[in-house]
């Protein structure tokens, strides 16, 4: 059975919302599974020395004009957020939390917060945000609010933000194939040649 591969996304990311809309399609064509992987970027950026790129002068304003047309480009939903960039700690405990015990449903709360963040341009930062969206899965209200505010599922999102850095993951969405690297949602193409049997270079 081959690996999974393996998907690293901030939901604060456009591009890694134009991924997740095609990563699953993607793997399934060539008989891979896929982890979906929340992580932060922020501690990411702050120790390889980065900024995240709304704060760059000229590049920020490009960015969201370009992630706007590569989501028409490709004819997926797009709605830039009011509030944006956002911390993504609720909405990456909330998938954490159920990531081990049940992954379908990890997988799908994390497809509805992503939809609703830039497809329809909520502000999912709050839990109280989460909540109603994992709500609309038929998970309890109770149980997700205070899930997101358990030590093991707070640590659980930093180590495996921490797992993420020491395999070089640095932006988003990230994706690793059988331990190589492909940063960007515009790598998809690459990744999906790689799938279909052109050799490492080396």
């Amino acid at each position: 059975m081959p690996s999974p591969i393996e998907f690293y996304f901030d939901f604060a990311s456009p591009y890694g919302y134009l991924g997740a809309r095609r990563i699953d399609a993607l793997a399934a064509r060539h008989g891979r599974a896929v982890r979906w992987k929340p992580v932060l970027l922020g501690p990411i950026m702050k120790q390889i020395g980065t900024r995240p790129i709304r704060e760059l002068p000229v590049r920020g304003p490009y960015l969201e004009q370009d992630a706007a047309r590569f989501a028409a480009f490709l004819g997926i939903p797009f709605t830039l957020p009011a509030q944006w960039p956002i911390a993504a700690l609720a909405p990456s405990r909330a998938v954490w939390w159920l990531a081990d015990d049940r992954p379908a449903l990890a997988h799908d709360l994390a497809v509805a917060l992503y939809d609703a963040h830039w497809g329809r341009g909520e502000d999912i930062a709050a839990p109280e945000a989460v909540v109603r969206i994992a709500a609309g899965l038929g998970l309890d209200a109770a149980e997700t609010a205070e899930a997101i505010q358990r030590p093991v599922v707070k640590d659980r999102l930093r180590a495996e933000t921490e797992a993420a850095a020491a395999k070089g993951v640095f932006g988003s969405p990230f994706f690793l194939l059988d331990g190589e690297g492909f940063w960007g949602a515009d790598r998809l193409d690459q990744l999906e040649w790689r799938l279909s049997g052109s050799p490492r270079a080396g």
